[in-house]
């Protein structure tokens, strides 16, 4: 069998929403599981954190069907609404809590007889995506609040663009924005995302919504290490060819890199396939047999190749992490020119998920 594989350590991901939780304890927490729970399973991710979490929210109502006929029972917010007025109904069967973003979504909400549905409203403050921009926002929420198909009270809500960036301006105004909107309202309010729970205080509300940070992964792109965070997922193979490289020789593709001296290559099984991503850079860090080493030429399909010169402790068989507890996604991702969400919601099918519990 294929040893690269992603092994998920679900006690880690039960870990970060305790981080969450203990950054904003006045807070309840909705874990968001959306995009197969950013690549690390979402089913099995929804099954270990609908104890704990105050709730769940995925982005669209086939995953929260997918949830609900999997036997996920607890509160789940659908954080895209939904797009029909079949898809309101549905709702309704499933008990799903719906977020309201546009003038559609609403008219259909409020047309609908039978089951109470619980309503988030969408408020545009500065991210120019989705929501109701002020100046109609009240107009919304008065029709909400009026209705005798939502189950009241609405909550109120925004989405921070600029959270991660930690000097931007935009957040304060963005915080200040929702303040006048929210303001002698008495309405359950939700603000932070996982930016915002880690390192803007004055965004944690009645609700947060935590998501990268249940996987590990710092939203500002660091590498962690003072967020308490611990790496849910484990990219994992190991060596299967190892060959000595005369100075002058190339390796891979195009020979993207050459030996400057006698060397040792190492070849991984892992590749863009299993979302090892393919612009990774020469220099890139991997773990290999308790030590560092460095990624040299192109990422293939199925396979790289690692620098282990002066390594003769490594041999074939011995196990490789691409990113995890030793060398954190978000290291990886900037090698690569993106993001750890990214690297992370990018895993396709084709890899192997292993769910372990760590203690």
């Amino acid at each position: 069998m294929r040893p690269s594989r992603a092994v998920v350590d679900l006690d880690a991901l039960r870990h970060n929403l305790g981080v969450a939780a203990s950054r904003a304890p006045g807070s309840k927490n909705i874990a968001v599981v959306k995009a197969n729970a950013y690549g690390h399973g979402m089913l099995e991710a929804a099954r270990a954190l609908e104890g704990p979490a105050d709730a769940l929210a995925v982005a669209t109502m086939d995953e929260a069907v997918t949830l609900r006929d999997a036997g996920i029972v607890g509160p789940l917010l659908v954080l895209q609404g939904t797009t029909t007025r079949e898809d309101v109904a549905e709702a309704a069967a499933h008990n799903l809590w719906l977020m309201v973003h546009e003038h559609r979504q609403l008219e259909q909400l409020l047309a609908h007889r039978g089951r109470l549905l619980n309503a988030w409203l969408k408020i545009d403050t500065g991210m120019h995506r989705l929501g109701f921009l002020p100046d109609v926002a009240g107009e919304a929420l008065a029709a909400l609040l009026a209705s005798d198909a939502v189950a009241q009270p609405p909550v109120l809500c925004t989405h921070l663009a600029c959270a991660d960036e930690l000097d931007s301006p935009v957040t304060v105004k963005q915080l200040a924005a929702f303040a006048n909107i929210a303001a002698g309202r008495g309405l359950p309010r939700s603000i932070a995302n996982s930016a915002g729970i880690l390192h803007w205080p004055d965004s944690h509300a009645d609700w947060n919504r935590p998501g990268i940070m249940l996987y590990g992964c710092e939203p500002s792109g660091g590498h962690g290490e003072d967020s308490q965070l611990r790496p849910v997922m484990t990219l994992s193979s190991e060596i299967m060819a190892i060959r000595d490289l005369a100075p002058g020789e190339g390796v891979g593709y195009g020979h993207r890199w050459r030996s400057a001296a006698p060397s040792r290559i190492g070849t991984v099984s892992v590749g863009y396939a299993d979302g090892y991503p393919r612009h990774a850079r020469n220099g890139t860090p991997v773990w290999v047999n308790g030590r560092r080493a460095a990624l040299a030429g192109t990422v293939s399909m199925d396979m790289i190749t690692v620098d282990l010169t002066g390594r003769d402790d490594v041999s074939v068989g011995d196990p490789v992490e691409l990113w995890g507890p030793n060398v954190p996604v978000n290291e990886v991702a900037t090698c690569a020119g993106t993001i750890g969400y990214d690297l992370l919601a990018g895993m396709p099918a084709r890899l192997p998920r292993v769910y372990v519990r760590s203690v």
